[in-house]
């Protein structure tokens, strides 16, 4: 596979109504998520192959969500199931502008004991992406399976990309978030950060640069986003749309960067790199205009449809 991606598989209970709490709502739709998940569709719906590697319970949610990947043409060969712990679950309550908070229940979940054991490490053969988050480092054994996945990566020669996916209420502390946030960045070329998780991380992009890093994408929502290479940064505008979930979003653009990267692009040059933002600029907007992530991924006709009447 191109890309592969590791980490949390679950299900994303969504409030029927915008502007409420997750206990005020009056019910939930079903949406299938978790961020790295969502890099590995984003990047099939793109035209490039993707793996995920996770673990998720032996139960009807774990199933429905593989079933999902696969009939996205993501290759799950790497999916492995628990019979100790169920599949996560997240209830997540939406503002009136599709800003969202969350409530999980993982205690523990399924992703969560994964060990290095459980890897099923030959879907890296041929593969030029490895993509990470943050979330699978909370805890053991999960951290430990995660960083060895990225060190057979880095072995194999693989760009790593890494996510470090703000979600305090999983962490013992703020502290502790914090600690183990950084700790994906010693291993990652590529590196997508918001603005809020950059501001939660210290606030100064450059501190966050580490020996392999070679860009660090900040990510502004509808403001757009501005790369910072090792010599320079580019600011690329985002693109007004009606937005109703923003769920997703970051993760699609992060795939559309991805894609450059499988594509030969070389992003170090600023020219290049410019336009492949647009793109993902691009990618993200149009994930915003439907509920849940996955189902509201862009396929690469319908970037281009859009990006030709802006």
């Amino acid at each position: 596979m191109t890309v592969v991606c590791l980490g949390e598989l679950l299900i994303d209970f969504v409030a029927n109504e915008s502007g409420v709490t997750v206990g005020q709502a009056s019910g939930f739709q079903k949406k299938p998520g978790g961020a790295p998940a969502n890099v590995a569709v984003a990047v099939k719906r793109l035209g490039v192959p993707s793996a995920f590697m996770t673990q998720v319970g032996n139960d009807p949610f774990g199933h429905y969500l593989a079933g999902v990947l696969s009939a996205e043409g993501v290759n799950i060969e790497a999916i492995t199931y628990s019979a100790q712990a169920r599949t996560p679950l997240a209830f997540v309550s939406l503002a009136a502008n599709g800003e969202r908070s969350f409530m999980f229940y993982r205690n523990p979940s399924a992703d969560m004991l994964m060990t290095p054991a459980d890897l099923k490490l030959h879907v890296l053969e041929g593969a030029k992406v490895f993509h990470f988050g943050s979330i699978t480092l909370i805890g053991e054994p999960s951290k430990s399976a995660t960083l060895a996945a990225v060190e057979a990566a880095q072995a194999r020669g693989i760009t790593i990309s890494y996510d470090p996916n703000l979600r305090l209420p999983l962490w013992e502390s703020a502290e502790a978030a914090r600690a183990g946030m950084l700790v994906g960045l010693d291993y990652a070329q590529l590196v997508k950060i918001s603005e809020e998780e950059l501001e939660f991380l210290g606030g100064d992009v450059r501190a966050l640069f580490r020996e392999p890093t070679q860009i660090i994408f900040v990510t502004a929502g509808e403001h757009g986003v501005t790369a910072y290479t090792r010599s320079d940064s580019v600011q690329v505008a985002g693109f007004p749309v009606n937005a109703v979930d923003t769920t997703g979003a970051g993760d699609s653009f992060m795939a559309a960067v991805l894609v450059g990267v499988v594509n030969g692009e070389d992003l170090q040059d600023t020219a290049v790199l410019a336009a492949r933002l647009r793109i993902a600029n691009a990618v993200g907007a149009i994930t915003t205009t439907g509920y849940g992530a996955i189902p509201s991924l862009p396929t690469m006709p319908e970037v281009e449809a859009f990006l030709a009447t802006q």
